[in-house]
C-alpha cells in the first residue's frame, strides 16, 4: 500500500495544476483528515469539503418540528447525531432533559418495533442523502403499525451541487463524488456537471488509495482536456445504480424544494412522503407549523464551511467555545461533520 500511495503522489505532482476538488462525503473528509492526504498532495492541488453530511444539512426548521411532535407527547426516534443538532432556540437532548420522549434507535426497523410495542404514536426522523431513503421507502411500503410514521429529512445530493456550481460562490473545478451514493442512484445523475459545465470528476471509494486514485483521474482530465465522470469505486457502484433500491425510492417519495441547513431554499434537493402514503407522513398526520428561523448561532460560521468556502480553523469558536462535549453548531455535532473531524485529525 505504501508503495502505490508513493507512486500515486509521484504521478499527482507530475501532472499537477492549480485546482480546487470538491467531496460531498463526511466519510471521505474523515479518511483525508485521518491520513493527512492534504499535506501529501502539492499546494496547488486543493480538497475543500462540502455538504457531506446528513446530519449537518438537517436546517433549524426541521428540528424544530421535531420539537413540536415532543410537545404533543409523540415518542421521538432518532440516530444518536441528531440529539444535539441545534433547532432555533432549543434541540432533542435539552427536550429529553425536560422529559420529553426522545428515544436513540440505530435504524428504522427498531422505531417501527418500538411502534409495534407501544400504544404511543412513534416518529422517526429520517435523515440521510440517497444512501439510506431506500429504506424507509423499504420499510413504508412494508405498511408499519399506524402509530408509526416518519419526519422526512431525507436530501438528494446532484441538486446541492448544482447550487454550488451556479452560486459561484465555491468555485470548485473538480468533483469527488460519494461512493455510497452512487451506489444507489449510479453516475448517470451526475454526467452533466460534466457535459454542461466541463467538470472533471470521479465517484471515489473510501480508503486513501480511493482517494489518492480520485485526484490523480481529476488531474488526467484536466491534462487532456476530457471532463466526464469517471467511476474509481467499480467494486461497489455500476453505472446504473441499485434499480431496485431506487424504485422503492420513487415509489414512497416525491421530490420537493426545501432549504439546508446553510443553504437557502434548493429546487427539487428534499424528498417527502407521497400523499398515498400520508399516515406515513408526519408533517401530514400532524398540524406541525414552525416559523422562520434563525439558521446559526451568534458566531457559528456552519453555513459556509457547509458550502466549502471556509474551513473549522476559520471560525472564532472552534476548540474554544465548540468543541465535540458542547457543539455550538451542526457541523461539530455529528462525527461526519467536517469540525467534528478536523477536531480529531488537525493540528492544534
Amino acid at each position: 500500500m505504501k508503495n502505490m500511495s508513493k507512486m500515486l503522489i509521484e504521478k499527482i505532482n507530475e501532472i499537477a495544476v492549480p485546482i480546487k476538488i470538491m467531496h460531498v462525503c463526511g466519510s471521505h473528509e474523515h479518511t483525508i483528515m485521518e491520513n493527512g492526504i492534504r499535506t501529501l498532495l502539492p499546494e496547488e492541488v486543493e480538497i475543500v469539503a462540502g455538504p457531506g453530511c446528513p446530519v449537518c444539512v438537517v436546517p433549524s426548521r426541521e428540528i424544530d418540528e421535531s420539537l413540536q411532535l415532543v410537545e404533543k407527547g409523540v415518542t421521538i426516534t432518532t440516530f444518536g447525531d441528531m440529539l444535539r443538532v441545534p433547532g432555533s432556540n432549543s434541540s432533542l437532548a435539552e427536550a429529553e432533559a425536560e422529559g420529553g420522549d426522545v428515544r436513540v434507535v440505530y435504524g428504522i426497523n427498531r422505531a417501527i418495533e418500538i411502534a409495534e410495542k407501544e400504544d404511543n404514536d412513534v416518529v422517526f426522523i429520517s435523515a440521510g442523502f440517497e444512501t439510506t431513503a431506500p429504506t424507509s421507502a423499504a420499510e413504508i411500503l412494508a405498511e408499519p403499525p399506524e402509530n408509526f410514521s416518519i419526519l422526512s429529512c431525507h436530501r438528494l445530493i446532484p441538486p446541492a451541487i448544482d447550487f454550488l456550481i451556479n452560486s459561484g460562490e465555491s468555485n470548485l473545478d473538480a468533483l469527488i463524488q460519494p461512493g455510497h451514493v452512487c451506489t444507489i442512484i449510479g453516475t448517470e445523475p451526475f454526467e452533466y456537471f460534466s457535459t454542461d459545465y466541463g467538470i472533471p470528476q470521479v465517484v471515489a471509494g473510501f480508503n486513501p488509495l480511493d482517494i489518492l486514485m480520485s485526484v490523480y483521474m481529476i488531474l488526467r482530465q484536466v491534462k487532456y482536456g476530457t471532463p466526464k465522470i469517471e467511476n474509481e469505486y467499480k467494486r461497489a457502484v455500476r453505472d446504473e445504480g441499485n434499480v431496485k433500491a431506487t424504485k422503492a425510492m420513487n415509489e414512497v417519495f416525491e421530490v420537493t424544494s426545501r432549504e439546508w441547513r446553510g443553504f437557502p431554499k434548493i429546487t427539487n434537493s428534499c424528498l417527502e412522503v407521497k400523499k398515498e402514503f400520508d399516515t406515513y407522513n408526519a408533517r401530514a398526520k400532524y398540524d406541525i407549523e414552525v416559523k422562520d428561523v434563525t439558521e446559526a448561532p451568534k458566531g457559528c460560521i456552519c453555513g459556509p464551511i457547509l458550502r466549502g468556502v471556509a474551513r473549522p480553523e476559520d471560525c472564532k469558536l472552534f476548540r474554544k467555545a465548540c468543541n465535540p462535549m458542547h457543539p455550538i453548531g451542526a457541523c461539530m455535532v455529528s462525527k461526519e461533520g467536517t469540525c467534528n473531524i478536523a477536531h480529531r485529525y488537525s493540528k492544534k
